[in-house]
């Protein structure tokens, strides 16, 4: 595989292996990102008041032809997929009793807000067990399912799971969910640009997705997605401008989320260069070799850890990331060991009563990196530090 280390900003002297957290930007794309920001800075007005909209129309279309999305006016940027969230969750319709189905391996961040807002409604949000190691599809799928009741009024779900880094089979939930007359809210963080997204075939009712991680955009773009038949449920977190508009716009959900005071919108318009990059460096043979890359180390770090896989070794449950599970009570400060002793970035997170170490690849990656990487396991364990 040809090496992109010279087209990343990534510091030489860091074992990068952290790219599903925050991503890392490409030259060609920053300094798109920087050409938006003197665009703005040479006339800020005229941007945020004027241009803007238009700038933002043109990158939406983009986005919406590479993610499946039949309509871009469905499509706003938001910063990051926990705003995205924040603003389902704050305005979904709870009653008490009422429940929010989602998997016991979600994001922290995003349970903490589903939490928070069905504890004010006197609702509940239900935290389907998973059982690992998964197994097949079919088998999730009824295990999750087994978490619907007569109060359910919404699945929650990630695309690709945080901690445990697996692809879930969502398309299918949301058939089943859609069948049972349930409202589909999916988390698709670490998804657009890492494997393949049509929101067309996906019919999600909600869907956000981040443009900062596999995608390269600067950080702080992200999107959310709603059917027009649930847009009436998406008041704005920010009350601006576009509330009762001077000159309201086709589309009230443009109105309320896109315009929403002074910001620094320039990473929303990189979004076409993202595109651009990634088809001009033949990134899906990229995504590919990083997958293979993935795949082909695994095992010698279950060796090492003495540990499982949590799930069939294939591209049906992982990307361009896996997570390993590993054995320590501090893995906060082995992550810090790590990186502090040793100079490699990789997450060490916990999940419930587990702790994963999260290796990602991508097209700036070498087998030594990985290599590093073992070496260091290995003699953390001699010394047992791990």
């Amino acid at each position: 595989m040809k090496n992109f280390q010279d087209q990343f900003l990534l510091n030489p002297a860091i074992t990068f292996l952290n790219f599903g957290s925050f991503g890392a930007t490409p030259k060609p794309i920053f300094e798109n990102y920087q050409h938006w920001q003197r665009v703005l800075e040479a006339e800020p007005v005229q941007f945020i008041v004027f241009d803007g909209v238009n700038y933002l129309a043109e990158s939406r279309t983009a986005l919406a032809k590479y993610i499946g999305c039949a309509d871009r006016d469905d499509l706003v940027y938001v910063t990051n997929p926990s705003f995205a969230v924040n603003l389902i969750a704050k305005n979904f319709p709870l009653k008490a009793g009422d429940e929010i189905l989602t998997t016991d391996i979600e994001y922290g961040a995003c349970d903490r807000t589903w939490n928070f807002y069905c504890e004010k409604a006197g609702a509940r949000y239900r935290r389907q067990k998973i059982n690992l190691p998964i197994t097949t599809k079919e088998k999730f799928i009824a295990d999750f399912f087994e978490g619907v009741t007569e109060n359910t009024k919404a699945i929650f779900i990630s695309q690709i799971t945080s901690s445990t880094g697996l692809i879930i089979p969502v398309k299918e939930v949301c058939e089943i969910a859609k069948s049972k007359g349930l409202i589909t809210i999916v988390d698709g963080a670490h998804v657009p640009g890492h494997i393949p997204l049509n929101l067309s075939e996906l019919q999600a009712d909600f869907y956000t997705g981040a443009c900062h991680k596999w995608m390269m955009a600067p950080k702080g773009c992200s999107f959310l997605y709603a059917h027009k038949s649930v847009q009436h449920l998406c008041d704005p977190l920010i009350v601006s401008w576009g509330y009762k508009a001077l000159k309201p716009s086709h589309s009230q959900y443009l109105d309320y989320h896109q315009m929403i005071g002074t910001r620094d919108f320039s990473a929303f318009l990189t979004v076409p260069a993202c595109i651009q990059f990634m088809a001009e460096n033949d990134w899906i043979a990229v995504r590919n070799e990083c997958h293979d890359m993935v795949l082909a180390n695994a095992q010698r770090f279950y060796d090492l850890l003495e540990s499982k896989p949590i799930s069939p070794l294939t591209n049906e449950w992982i990307g361009q990331m896996i997570s390993i599970p590993i054995k320590t009570k501090e893995p906060e400060i082995l992550q810090r060991t790590l990186f502090t002793e040793y100079k490699i970035e990789i997450p060490i997170m916990r999940q419930e009563n587990d702790v994963y170490m999260r290796y990602s690849i991508n097209a700036f990656n070498t087998i030594e990196n990985l290599d590093t990487l073992y070496n260091a396991l290995s003699e953390l364990k001699k010394q047992n530090r791990l």
